[in-house]
């Protein structure tokens, strides 16, 4: 059934709006379905504070190993050869507080130079290690 205006030669000036409404349509169903679906809540088990006041100890400053491109390895600015670098690795990781070791590898060193030192850190039963770059890589 069509309606007409009565002058049917010139061009139609109205819009059809049914597919714009089906699409709104599936789009409303879409999102009725994901809504629920983003609201899920996640439960996070957050630290409590502690009762006791009692103030931290005192951190312990970190060790700067630094390893240059061509695999020498300075100990807080101290060249020491990989023998010397397990026994301070064996020594700071019997402490019962141990300090963070902050590798320091140049842009251009051997990956296996850094393998081997994560290695024996590891091994030597060493937690607290990090990577800084202090922007040198010469």
């Amino acid at each position: 059934m069509a309606f007409s205006s009565g002058n049917s030669s010139g061009p139609m000036s109205e819009i059809n709006v049914t597919p714009l409404v089906d699409v709104m349509l599936v789009l409303l169903i879409i999102f009725m379905i994901t809504a629920p679906i983003l609201s899920h809540k996640v439960r996070i088990d957050l630290p409590q504070p502690s009762r006791d006041q009692t103030p931290p100890p005192n951190p312990v400053d970190p060790i700067h190993l630094q390893i240059k491109q061509d695999g020498s390895l300075f100990w807080n600015d101290t060249p020491v050869d990989e023998a010397g670098l397990r026994a301070q690795i064996a020594v700071i990781a019997q402490q019962a507080n141990q300090p963070e070791l902050q590798i320091d590898a140049d842009d251009n060193a051997q990956y296996e130079a850094v393998a081997r030192v994560l290695s024996d850190a590891k091994s030597q039963g060493l937690v607290k290690i990090g990577f800084v770059n202090t922007g040198g890589g010469q």
